[in-house]
């Protein structure tokens, strides 16, 4: 048979199934405020945002090796962002939240630039770092609250709608588009000739660099738009909040530890581990919230078995076993149905 017979695609049947339900789910969620209570909104507003720190920490930790434990910084930095622009700027908070976005950008540079000279377990522990600066840096500024936080002004609350459901649909439908666009934005990335250079770079670091891409300005690249949407998706997660305070701002806990364990359990180096994690995480958190501390020693454990059984996680598990890949970034090769017969 001539290899003129055999085609070359991206795509796949589980792919395009994969792309229609998933229309169909983005539509059904774009009405939840016409079926959904309060209080099922504000969970799903929640797992969206979490769903897209998710995806942007595996973008830079996946694919880019940038394994940082201080993305809560970015967090909280456009959290504060989006209230001392609404609150001394005037700004709207929609245009504040874009904002938020391109000052993190701005101010990712120059700690790119510090704490890529630092591998390892090193540069790790420097993001952290950064993030306590960032933290004690912001309890100082006495004008949003120092230590004990700030309340976002009723007038500003309002800005956004009149009424309370309104305000409640407009954060929602925010949270549920930020995961939307975040998704969408790693998966259009990893399908460009960056992406392919980042994924040749996590393949083997060498051997990209001999084939001539730059390697620094690829991982500084990811981590400055990282963070410039990382930054954007706190301004919106205390927008929901309406209060802010450095401890929540840059809680370790909250901002890069749960989304550590969504990625590692879901798996890291895909687009569909995050989301299946992210699924997995607020299952558990809804089940067992209530046991204390049991719930962390849950979370602890479910980790280590997931990592021992499945070390490239629950959807590297599902697609070794089933030959599964919902967002096609690679290339695959079709035999002809002649071949496949004999």
């Amino acid at each position: 048979m001539s290899l003129q017979n055999y085609s070359v695609t991206r795509s796949s049947k589980a792919a395009r199934v994969a792309a229609v339900l998933g229309a169909l789910c983005v539509i059904l969620l774009i009405s939840a405020p016409w079926w959904a209570g309060r209080a099922e909104m504000r969970l799903l507003g929640e797992l969206f945002l979490y769903l897209a720190l998710a995806s942007l920490w595996n973008l830079m930790a996946g694919y880019a090796g940038l394994v940082s434990v201080g993305q809560q910084a970015f967090v909280g930095f456009g959290g504060y962002m989006l209230f001392a622009l609404t609150m001394f700027g005037g700004l709207h908070p929609f245009a504040a939240i874009a904002l938020a976005g391109v000052l993190g950008a701005l101010v990712s540079v120059p700690v790119a630039v510090l704490i890529f000279r630092l591998r390892g377990a090193y540069f790790a522990i420097g993001t952290w770092v950064i993030a306590e600066v960032f933290r004690l840096g912001f309890a100082q500024v006495s004008a949003l609250g120092g230590g004990s936080g700030s309340s976002l002004p009723m007038a500003i609350v309002k800005s956004l709608a009149s009424k309370r459901d309104m305000r409640e649909a407009l954060s929602y439908w925010l949270a549920l588009g930020a995961a939307v666009l975040v998704v969408t934005c790693v998966y259009l990335f990893l399908r460009s000739r960056q992406g392919l250079a980042l994924t040749a770079i996590r393949d083997n670091e060498l051997a990209a660099k001999s084939l001539g891409i730059d390697i620094w300005r690829t991982k500084f690249t990811v981590y400055v738009v990282t963070s410039a949407l990382t930054a954007m998706i706190g301004a919106l997660i205390f927008l929901q909040k309406l209060r802010i305070s450095p401890d929540a701002a840059f809680s370790v806990n909250d901002w890069t530890a749960f989304v550590i364990f969504i990625v590692v359990i879901g798996g890291i180096g895909t687009i569909e581990g995050p989301i299946i994690g992210t699924l997995v995480f607020f299952a558990l958190r809804e089940t067992l919230a209530d046991l204390g501390t049991i719930y962390l020693i849950v979370l602890g454990i479910v980790a280590i078995v997931v990592m021992l059984k499945a070390p490239k996680g629950i959807w590297g598990l599902i697609r070794t076993r089933f030959d599964l890949q919902l967002f096609p970034l690679g290339y695959r090769v079709i035999a002809p149905k002649d071949d496949k017969e004999a």
